[in-house]
């Protein structure tokens, strides 16, 4: 795998973060948890990783995350000298442990999954009653713009009437 320079000022800058992103990428995550229970061939390996969502992994984008992990000495690449080439996928002892803990993260989500989904709910209500009342609170300001546009214009330049600015403040206070 080549090394972009983008990639090596990233680890220069922070290498702890760059790492974190391998593991926890999309399919970091899942070929790591895959990879606890055994060592996988490439297209074994793409099928099981593809079974968890509606969208497969394509075989780029699995390559590319298996070398980022081998590169960051996660998982071991065994390449047979047989006819056809034989290519065994396992994790490493540093990648082993990793994948425990990102199969304790997927475990604590499964088991919280209620909660989050509960305080979802409450946030989606909250945020559609904030909406609504700034909907109507902005439905008041227009009809009290309209009531000072309509009463400057029916007064004509330099009037004094301040009948349309009262009725758009009565308006206001109603709502408040």
């Amino acid at each position: 795998m080549t090394v972009s320079k983008k990639t090596v000022d990233a680890e220069a800058l922070c290498p702890y973060r760059l790492v974190m992103e391998h593991v926890t990428s999309r399919w970091g995550v899942l070929v790591l948890m895959e990879l606890l229970d055994r060592p996988y061939r490439f297209g074994e390996l793409r099928r099981a990783v593809s079974g968890y969502g509606a969208r497969g992994v394509s075989e780029k984008m699995l390559t590319q995350t298996l070398q980022t992990l081998e590169r960051d000495g996660l998982v071991h690449r065994d390449a047979k000298p047989v006819i056809p080439p034989r290519v065994d996928y396992s994790l490493t002892g540093l990648g082993r442990e990793a994948a425990e803990q990102v199969r304790a993260l997927a475990q604590w989500t499964h088991d919280r999954m209620p909660e989050v989904e509960k305080a979802r709910h409450s946030y989606d209500e909250s945020r559609r009653a904030d909406d609504e009342s700034r909907r109507a609170d902005d439905e008041i300001r227009r009809a009290g713009d309209e009531i000072r546009r309509a009463g400057h214009e029916s007064r004509g330049a330099g009037g004094e009437d301040r009948r349309a600015d009262d009725e758009a403040r009565e308006i206001q206070s109603r709502a408040s």
